[in-house]
């Protein structure tokens, strides 16, 4: 397709070329990603449901887990369906507005999924350093407003780049080198001067994020201490397994992000295929993994599950 010349935003189309150098393996990469998504779909499903409908599980620690399940599927299905039609059906053209919007839902994904898993540390927090006041600390009523402000805290972090690619003439070539549309990738096709956009793109969303970690650490390090302290091996065993699920999560979300990130601001020796790759994997493997985690490590929701296995094979 030619490249596109008006500045028209309703008029404007991107072609999407999926793993740049790995056209002729698409096919056969998008099985594995095909299936990982589908294990992502289900387990997240499955466990969002299981606390909607469990009442047992209601308590604060899966009404976070609930919203981190939310998180990774706008994640993974913002991107993903996309990436697969490119994959096995060639279907590369996105209209800008479609583009927008994949790219608000990736970044709005991955900024509140980064707050969850901050929430997520105080609920640790809390029910290690403060037990005896969880229950009045984390009411539903506080878990409604830790979820409004992750929210609006995301939303009010990622809309900005909608008015900085708006202000922006596109009339050279509207080829994206990716799989999915991101802020900078998009960006780099402007006529124009994208010192803003670099600059937004990279320190707002990124010092937000290294905010989120840093406080994390503070309340790993509040809580080991008061592990420390507790009198018996039993007693620090069992407070560290509760800790054991999330710190799995933290490690899976951002151990990926991080090497993404510095792969792409100082990994310029890296073929573009391998950034590309990678990227196209950071919205498949947490998303998989973390109901997998909590599965394995949530005496509760492996009882739940059960039951719902048994309830399926007795139909």
């Amino acid at each position: 397709m030619s490249a596109v010349n008006s500045t028209k935003f309703s008029h404007l189309t991107f072609i999407l070329l999926g793993i740049p150098g790995l056209e002729d393996w698409h096919t056969w990469i998008a099985i594995p990603f095909c299936l990982m998504y589908t294990v992502a779909l289900l387990g997240n499903c499955v466990l969002i449901f299981l606390i909607a409908t469990e009442r047992s599980l209601q308590e604060p620690m899966y009404l976070f887990l609930s919203m981190l399940a939310v998180s990774d599927l706008i994640l993974s299905t913002s991107t993903v369906p996309k990436m697969l039609a490119i994959f096995w059906f060639r279907a590369t053209e996105i209209a800008f507005e479609s583009c927008l919007t994949q790219m608000f839902f990736v970044h709005f994904g991955f900024v509140a999924e980064s707050a969850v898993l901050l929430a997520m540390a105080f609920d640790r927090y809390v029910a290690i350093c403060d037990p005896l006041r969880y229950t009045t600390i984390l009411t539903n009523a506080k878990i409604g407003k830790i979820a409004t402000a992750i929210v609006i805290r995301s939303y009010c972090i990622i809309f900005p780049v909608f008015f900085l690619l708006k202000r922006l003439p596109f009339c050279g070539s509207n080829v994206l080198p990716h799989s999915y549309c991101e802020h900078i990738g998009v960006a780099r096709l402007a006529c124009a001067d994208i010192t803003v956009n670099i600059w937004y793109g990279f320190a707002v969303p990124i010092v937000t994020v290294i905010l989120d970690v840093v406080f994390i650490g503070m309340s790993y390090v509040l809580i080991l201490k008061a592990v420390f302290r507790l009198p018996t091996k039993d007693a620090r065993l069992k407070a560290f397994s509760t800790c054991g699920s999330h710190v799995c999560i933290i490690i899976l979300f951002y151990t990926p992000a991080f090497f993404t990130l510095l792969t792409h601001r100082f990994g310029h020796h890296v073929p573009r295929h391998i950034h590309i790759l990678l990227a196209d994997l950071y919205v498949l493997i947490p998303p998989m993994l973390n109901p997998i985690v909590y599965g394995m490590k949530t005496k509760q929701i492996r009882k739940q599950v059960g039951c719902i296995f048994l309830i399926v094979l007795n139909d």
